[in-house]
């Protein structure tokens, strides 16, 4: 039986260029760059030199701190470079392929034959572990901790986010195995958020073995700290697990056969992007692979992720470890005369009805990076950024005790719930243009600190 939530907060972004359910390019990448900043609460320490030969589940780093999480490489051939920066910080790994795919067997296992120890440990050899992650803070998870519950989100609404019946419709039963091996970790249950919109027709609506939530709102709904906030808040000492779908098909992959494999459909929208569509391609593969999407035009801004908290990575970056959507926009140069001025804006979206653009709620928008403005005064009210928040709590204070550096506010005004993405769309219609996403990551990274 599934329990139906409605949410009466948030913010659809209409936006152009939706991907077409299509796989368009097959990615074969000559080289794949793992990055040590795609994992977040992570130290790395290198476990290979130059030149080393590695095959898919090859452990390439572990953690300083925990030497057992491990993250693996996706491909088999060779460390081609250790690309450090300044200090000596380690950027990225990069490993040039093979194009064999030659793999680890780590053995097929059964998890609901095996205790939770022994579902853990094949987790942490097979360098899966980074797909566990911990709330608060949406760090990797400590494998020593127990979490409360462990919950899996079904379904994304960020703008242009990739369709999950479509890229992991036909992936059911390694799912199933994913859910039964983390149902084994948890000293509750394991809960799935669905969209209320087509839950009788997703093929992932026949998981067993959870406890299934119905989530009925616009963007965040999808959000999985949103999902948690109405079902089982996260309070401090208490310690939630999550897991993306995209996560717990490999790992259960893992199970069914023994072997690593993140290998993903990705699509690739955005209102610059030509002909969007899917693509199919390892976490790691160069931008530059798919610069059919892209054309020749200079002036673009590729992201890896969604436009409101992906990572700006351009043609020469590399897909990030967690990411199943490239969008591509317009960089926005260009000054308007008038501005928000103008009587007249049929061609701009407003979520304040400064525009006429309000009257057509069936337009879509050809958004780009233009900023309309710059930094100003802080001064609106926590009633301003609640209408896109459906979490009880209060935004502006946690904005003002991360700026402050109040570690009790912070705590007290929701720190524990929430990860920069949960406040994106309080960025995005923000009218003061402050990088709210990024105060909420200093403070979490305060929390941290004083954690060690």
């Amino acid at each position: 039986m599934s329990k139906r939530i409605v949410l009466t907060k948030g913010l659809d972004l209409p936006v152009t260029g939706k991907a077409e359910l299509r796989i368009a390019k097959t990615v074969t990448p000559d080289i794949i760059a793992i990055r040590p900043s795609d994992f977040k609460g992570f130290t790395p320490r290198l476990l290979i030199r130059e030149g080393d030969a590695v095959k898919c589940g090859s452990p390439v780093l572990s953690d300083k701190k925990r030497p057992e999480v491990l993250v693996a490489s996706p491909v088999s051939g060779v460390v081609k470079e250790i690309v450090r920066g300044e200090k000596r910080k380690l950027l990225a790994v990069v490993l040039q392929s093979d194009g064999r795919r030659e793999a680890l067997d780590f053995g097929k296992k059964n998890p609901s034959e095996l205790d939770a120890d022994a579902v853990k440990a094949a987790i942490l050899e097979a360098g899966l572990w980074p797909f566990v992650i911990q709330r608060p803070y949406g760090i990797i998870a400590n494998p020593a901790d127990t979490p409360k519950a462990v919950f899996v989100s079904a379904f994304d609404t960020a703008p242009l986010a990739a369709c999950p019946e479509f890229t992991l419709g036909d992936r059911l039963v390694d799912i199933q195995k994913g859910v039964d091996a983390l149902a084994k970790l948890s000293s509750g249950k394991v809960h799935v958020g669905y969209n209320a919109a087509n839950f009788n027709r997703s093929p992932l609506a026949r998981l067993e073995n959870v406890e299934k939530h119905v989530f009925e709102g616009k963007h965040p709904a999808g959000n999985v700290g949103v999902q948690i906030s109405h079902v089982c808040p996260v309070t401090k000492g208490s310690v939630v697990w999550t897991v993306s779908l995209p996560g717990l098909a490999a790992i259960g992959a893992l199970f069914n056969t023994g072997r690593y494999d993140v290998r993903r459909k990705v699509a690739v929208a955005g209102p610059a992007a030509i002909e969007p569509a899917y693509a199919d391609m390892y976490p790691g593969s160069p931008m530059s692979t798919l610069g059919a999407f892209f054309g020749a035009t200079d002036d673009l801004r590729v992201v890896s992720g969604n436009i409101l908290s992906g990572e700006n990575v351009g043609r020469d970056g590399y897909l990030g470890f967690y990411d199943n959507l490239v969008t591509v926009l317009r960089e926005g140069y260009e000054p308007e005369l008038l501005g928000w001025a103008r009587p007249i804006r049929w061609k701009q979206f407003s979520t304040d009805h400064s525009y006429f653009s309000w009257l057509m709620p069936w337009r879509r928008y050809d958004l780009d990076t233009n900023l309309h403005g710059g930094p100003r005064a802080f001064v609106m009210s926590d009633a301003y950024y609640a209408k896109v928040l459906p979490m009880d709590i209060f935004p502006v204070y946690l904005i003002k005790a991360c700026l402050a550096g109040d570690i009790d506010k912070m705590e007290k005004f929701g720190i524990y719930e929430v990860v920069p993405e949960d406040l994106a769309l309080c960025e995005f219609i923000d009218p003061s243009k402050n990088d709210i996403q990024e105060i909420i990551a200093n403070g979490i990274r305060l929390m941290l600190k004083e954690m060690e």
